[in-house]
């Protein structure tokens, strides 16, 4: 009975979001729905009694019980899918991140749904009985649940398997048995990723012609952005004018560029591989060489400069600084620290390099839920502003204003970078801004980031691209504008960054491809 109960629970209080879907498709035809609704009760009760054998049925159901409530919170609060890539996200996270995500709300939630439930599970006594008769028991529960499950798809097959089939949002919502398997599938992929031997690539890089004649060193500036959405960008057409600074500086900005994934841990590392977004995969990334290690083959000097959640094994072989526990008393002054603080580290670079240099700026941009950590106090064009973590004490003005300020942040903190470049006469200097993925506020009941590709809204998959060139980037490598201008509005994506950066840093290599990079035929 106790396995009944918990399952029944879980089903009726955790699974709001998998509920609202399957009537949305299901609405008109009740017995179908009936029908799906017990082969999910099925299911269920096949996890929670296959789990719990024993002496172990009261930890089982109370721990999935907190599971359950955990994850239904992220799910039906903020839209989120816990899947193998959220998992993936979730062990990356920082303990930063983590704490802005762990609210009253959060916490309130987890107690009422998961903890009480889970003690009271803990406190009903069930009568003692021998090995045989509880293993009888266990296994006639097992085969109960699983026969639930697979005679009610039976029993309505062609409308059933149609669902299932083409309805994925339906079944990767079901709580707690998706976040399980996306356990499972993680753990899957970091085993098989262990002992991964990494492939060279590019090892005929060299410097080109140009580079190699310019007679100063090549300093190129790399800005992954962090959760900014092309939306926004006025740029893109945004009503508001959030980046006066990239306009302003008459900053090449590409209108439609899609991301690799919807999240950090697979964009980043996606769009420095020379792997399309169709072939990338996290082993096929990991067994590969990316585009910092082509640069070194080219003796390019490269450098990593973090102020986010650490390069995820992208500069597993360059020199890497996390500046995330910076005590910058302006920077940092909140207990976190803005983009700003990059700018003293790349000036000290741009004034002593010797040698042709790529510089990756990872941001903290846009990320959140704690937006106004991200800009300082005095630095506030769009309000009310949010100032809190927890978007259920925000309107969605509020929330909106503070992702605003943001971009404007960001606008601004690239401007800074521009200036520095272009102040410097002993290098030749370059930048390319790309964000690695968007942010959802609000838009369809989700908030963040993270969302399966197959569902994601272009808020989370559209993001901004921008690129800039000093005067003597421009004479050095023979650019032309207006040929680099009439490429801003095709259709892109993070695939053109790896042979794009390439072109920009002067590297030849067999690894470049022309019809991904950019700058080709734009330079003479």
């Amino acid at each position: 009975m106790l396995y009944v109960l918990t399952a029944a629970f879980i089903l009726a209080v955790h699974n709001a979001t998998f509920w609202s879907r399957t009537i949305a498709v299901l609405g008109e035809h009740p017995f179908s729905m009936l029908a799906f609704g017990i082969s999910v009760f099925g299911i269920a009760l096949f996890t929670v009694s296959l789990l719990g054998f024993r002496w172990l049925q009261k930890p089982v159901a109370a721990g999935l019980l907190i599971l359950a409530a955990v994850t239904s919170y992220y799910q039906d609060v903020l839209g989120a899918t816990i899947d193998r890539e959220m998992i993936q996200n979730a062990m990356n996270t920082t303990q930063n991140e983590a704490k802005h995500l762990v609210s009253f709300g959060f916490i309130s939630h987890v107690v009422l749904r998961g903890v009480l439930p889970a003690l009271l599970v803990f406190w009903v006594q069930i009568k003692p009985s021998s090995l045989w008769r509880h293993a009888f028991t266990w296994a006639g529960t097992v085969v109960l649940g699983f026969s639930l499950f697979l005679g009610m798809i039976l029993l309505d097959f062609k409308t059933l398997s149609s669902v299932i089939r083409e309805h994925k949002e339906i079944r990767v919502a079901i709580q707690p048995g998706q976040p399980i398997a996306a356990a499972f599938k993680y753990t899957q992929m970091i085993l098989r990723t262990q002992n991964v031997v990494v492939a060279p690539l590019g090892t005929d890089a060299k410097r080109s012609a140009a580079l190699v004649n310019a007679g100063k060193p090549a300093l190129t500036v790399i800005v992954v952005g962090e959760t900014a959405r092309a939306e926004n960008f006025s740029l893109n057409g945004y009503a508001r004018d959030t980046n006066p600074a990239l306009k302003a500086r008459s900053a090449f900005y590409f209108t439609d560029v899609k991301s690799c994934g919807t999240s950090t841990a697979v964009s980043m590392p996606c769009m420095f591989s020379n792997l399309t977004s169709e072939g990338y995969s996290y082993q096929a990334g990991r067994s590969n060489e990316n585009l910092l290690d082509v640069l070194g083959h080219a003796k390019i000097k490269t450098i990593w400069l973090d102020n986010n959640t650490g390069d995820l094994g992208v500069a597993a072989r360059t020199d890497s600084t996390n500046l995330t526990g910076s005590n910058d008393p302006v920077s940092c002054a909140k207990g976190e620290c803005e983009d700003s603080i990059f700018l003293p580290e790349l000036k000290k670079i741009a004034d002593t390099m010797t040698t042709d240099t790529v510089v990756v700026l990872h941001q903290i941009g846009s990320h959140g839920p704690a937006y106004f950590l991200r800009y300082p106090p005095d630095f506030e064009p769009f309000k009310p502003a949010c100032q809190f973590a927890e978007f259920a004490k925000c309107s969605g003005e509020e929330i909106t204003n503070a992702y605003d300020n943001t971009i404007a942040y960001t606008d601004k903190f690239l401007g800074d970078v521009i200036d520095m470049l272009q102040g410097e006469t002993k290098v030749i200097t370059s930048m390319v801004y790309l964000s690695d993925h968007g942010e959802s506020l609000g838009e369809g009941g989700l908030y963040l980031h993270g969302a399966p590709y197959f569902m994601a809204p272009s808020q989370q998959t559209h993001v901004p691209m921008a690129m800039w060139f000093s005067e003597n980037y421009k004479t050095a490598f023979g650019l032309q504008e207006a040929c680099l201008r009439g490429k801003t509005g095709l259709p892109l994506s993070q695939d053109n960054l790896f042979h794009t950066a390439l072109a920009m840093a002067g590297v030849e290599t067999s690894a470049r491809n022309e019809e991904l990079n950019l700058l080709n035929g734009c330079q003479k």
